[in-house]
């Protein structure tokens, strides 16, 4: 599948690093640091501007790395980008640790995955099947 992208960073396009991989990372597109204390978030910009055909999104993820090693992590995640968006893409970190984290113009802050959905359409009723789970929720199928 093909995608239309405007690139207006100095950094590469996203790309897979492995045949396998899912996501693509986004790299920080800003003319000077960005510092993030503890609990701050900010949305960093990526230079990126792209074009999804109806029926795809965009998924922006947090990076495993990032969230182990450093406590910084999308707070949205995933964040969802629109097939009629068409604004820069822009990620909302948070500094979930106990440190100052500063964020460098070029530095991979978040990874994208572009995925396929379907539109629901609702069918109003008065009575849902009923399953072995019925109204469990919130842990319920967890081993007792």
């Amino acid at each position: 599948m093909q995608i239309k992208i405007i690139n207006k960073s100095h950094h590469a396009l996203p790309h897979y690093e492995t045949i396998a991989s899912a996501g693509m990372d986004l790299r920080a597109h800003i003319s000077k640091s960005i510092t993030l204390s503890p609990m701050e978030r900010s949305i960093v910009p990526t230079g990126l501007f792209i074009e999804l055909p109806i029926g795809f999104e965009a998924q922006v993820r947090p990076r495993s790395g990032l969230a182990a090693k450093k406590g910084i992590t999308v707070l949205n995640a995933p964040g969802t980008i629109d097939a009629d968006y068409r604004g820069e893409i822009g990620v909302i970190l948070v500094n979930l640790s106990k440190e100052v984290f500063v964020i460098e113009n070029g530095e991979r802050i978040a990874q994208l995955v572009i995925a396929k959905h379907e539109r629901a359409e609702w069918v109003e009723t008065e009575l849902l099947t009923e399953t072995a789970r019925g109204e469990g929720g919130f842990g319920s199928t967890g081993v007792k």
